[in-house]
């Protein structure tokens, strides 16, 4: 017990010499802690908006429908004839149909990207609430709902008028916007607008068609349904062109596709990240021993009023740990900041397709535990390993040559 005292009293007296040392040499901690958060900062936000999206992902399967239905014609997509409703309504074990218009459209004098779903009045998508105003009446044409934050960033509200922004041989027209719409989830708030489906259907000169059709089945019965609509010979008249047969997609066919898609997304990210790290790992490695010939002076000076080699590692380790540990929480604040009050400036175009790359929009985020904790590790490897070389390399030099 007499022995690890004095053990723990010099391990203590060495740590509070390493953080002193932080402080004793100013320039050359913000120096190194600003390296690391510039490797760091980057790889936090973007795995913290993959988990964000991936998270959104698994809520927009849960808020679709349970079997999604798409046209095919020569293995190419193909609109759906609203005379499949109908049929796919007939089935056993349908309870309902129902038939969507998706397309982009771009608003606004700076061409700003936006998706139109045009849907039933009665049928808007699960997880949107009206906020003010309201929904298109019926028979009404060209009235349209806008996500809240697209509203922000257009400055549009209740009344606004929007000039045509599409063309096609039926002639172009105004569009009111007659209601603002919040949603579960912040991408669609920030790049949907919802009209009525003969609306939509104007818009993208396609009388008759829809991009798809949602069924909602028991999930018992979901997979006889998905075979019998795979079954039938075709989805509408044939037109001259060939008959357009159906691609159907179950819940869970979506849930692993969506998430596919966003790791995909990651993955270029990450690969892009790599090769930065790279080339900054030199760089850091080199930071986090800036100094060297004040760092041998002072090691020599240390040596010489009698600190043995593994005293003054033990005392740069604890100095190291230091800086690495306030790297990574400064790296994992500054990306709470872009993420959050930035609006994720510059980023989100990487994840988001359609978005500008100087758009700045609502993205999904979440910082997970994981990420936080590898960033934590790998601080630590890059300020440790730097510093204990130049130490060990101080250390390992006679004094008096050092003082000479």
């Amino acid at each position: 017990m007499t022995a690890a005292r004095p053990a723990a009293a010099r391990w203590l007296a060495l740590g509070r010499s390493g953080a002193g040392a932080v402080l004793l040499h100013p320039l050359r901690s913000v120096v190194t802690v600003a390296c690391v958060v510039a490797v760091l900062l980057p790889w936090l936000a973007g795995l913290a908006i993959a988990h964000g999206l991936r998270d959104q992902a698994r809520d927009a399967v849960r808020f679709g429908p349970d079997l999604l239905v798409e046209g095919e014609r020569l293995g190419r997509p193909a609109p759906v004839p609203l005379e499949a409703v109908a049929t796919i309504r007939a089935l056993p074990g349908v309870t309902d149909v129902v038939p969507r218009v998706v397309g982009e459209i771009r608003l606004g004098r700076d061409d700003v990207s936006a998706v139109l779903l045009g849907v039933p009045l009665d049928r808007l998508p699960a997880g949107t609430t009206l906020v003010r105003g309201r929904l298109p009446a019926p028979g009404a044409s060209h009235e349209l709902v806008v996500g809240a934050a697209l509203a922000r960033r257009l400055a549009l509200d209740v009344g606004a008028k929007l000039p045509p922004f599409y063309r096609n041989d039926a002639g172009e027209r105004v569009s009111t916007v007659v209601g603002v719409f919040a949603s579960d989830l912040p991408v669609w708030s920030g790049h949907l607008v919802l009209t009525s489906i003969e609306t939509a259907s104007t818009v993208f000169a396609q009388r008759g068609l829809a991009s798809s059709l949602g069924v909602t089945v028991p999930r018992a019965a979901r997979e006889d349904v998905r075979r019998a609509i795979a079954r039938l010979p075709a989805l509408g008249p044939d037109d001259g062109h060939g008959p357009v047969r159906a691609r159907v997609l179950s819940r869970e066919d979506a849930g692993a596709l969506l998430p596919a898609q966003v790791l995909q997304r990651e993955g270029v990210f990450t690969l892009h990240w790599l090769l930065a790290f790279a080339v900054g790992l030199p760089l850091v490695l080199v930071t986090s021993g800036a100094g060297l010939a004040e760092r041998r002076r002072e090691t020599a000076l240390l040596k010489a009023v009698g600190w043995g080699t593994d005293d003054v590692l033990l005392r740069a380790l604890a100095e190291s740990l230091l800086l690495a540990v306030g790297a990574a929480a400064l790296a994992v604040l500054l990306a709470a900041a872009w993420l959050g009050p930035l609006r994720a400036a510059g980023l989100g175009a990487v994840y988001l397709p359609g978005v500008e790359p100087d758009a700045v929009v609502d993205v999904p985020w979440r910082l997970a535990p994981v990420p936080v904790l590898l960033a934590t590790g790998i601080a630590v490897v890059l300020v440790t390993v730097g510093s204990l070389l130049s130490t060990w390399r101080a250390a390992s030099t006679p004094p008096a040559e050092v003082l000479r």
